[in-house]
């Protein structure tokens, strides 16, 4: 499959537009990470990290009605494929589609979970427990703390947590002041759970 996957280098801030393409493609993140925003509201409607895929909408979505649009938010490797070469090579291959079928059904998960949390906690808890996942989800671990790189504004957590700017500035420094997490321009960390013994 290496062969017929077409790379390039997608430099911090660039923007990949995923609905003006004329030959739709799948993209597969190899370096970096990117946010997949909807052009239309302007709004963050998630984050893709290296080793996962996106624009994948593409193969279900003959319309080309998808607004969406992917932002580097640093220095990435993206490969890509146009979607009808995709769908012939998922004929071919039952585990390729099986593997977009599960990341269909992760990202059903988090909008699941995202919707529930809308209905059932404060916005303070959604952004508390969003700030977390994020740092589980792409940090690493270092000495007794977990670190991730700081790679969203104040802005696209409010989008991805349905509340305000404003809001997730205080909750943020409300946590820092805890020590629940510490951040700065770059990283943001927690520590890590103790292990119950």
């Amino acid at each position: 499959m290496c062969e017929i996957l077409e790379m390039d280098n997608i430099d911090k801030g660039e923007v990949i537009d995923l609905s003006n393409q004329q030959d739709k493609s799948i993209f597969f993140l190899k370096k970096g990470t990117v946010k997949i925003i909807d052009s239309k509201s302007d709004t963050v409607k998630y984050i893709v990290k290296k080793g996962n895929i996106f624009g994948e909408l593409s193969l279900q979505d003959t319309n080309q009605s998808t607004h969406e649009k992917a932002i580097a938010l640093e220095d990435s490797i993206i490969c890509y494929i146009e979607a009808h070469r995709m769908e012939k090579l998922m004929e071919k291959h039952k585990s390729l589609k099986n593997g977009i079928l599960k990341i269909y059904g992760l990202r059903i998960k988090k909008l699941e979970r995202r919707l529930r949390d809308l209905l059932y906690k404060d916005s303070a808890s959604r952004i508390s427990d969003f700030i977390k996942d994020y740092i589980l989800e792409f940090g690493e671990e270092e000495g007794h703390k977990i670190v991730a790189k700081n790679l969203l504004s104040h802005k696209d957590i409010s989008n991805l947590t349905n509340t305000s700017r404003q809001t997730v500035s205080n909750v943020m420094s409300q946590l820092r002041k805890d020590s629940i997490i510490d951040y700065n321009t770059q990283y943001i960390s927690i520590l890590k759970e103790p292990i119950p013994t």
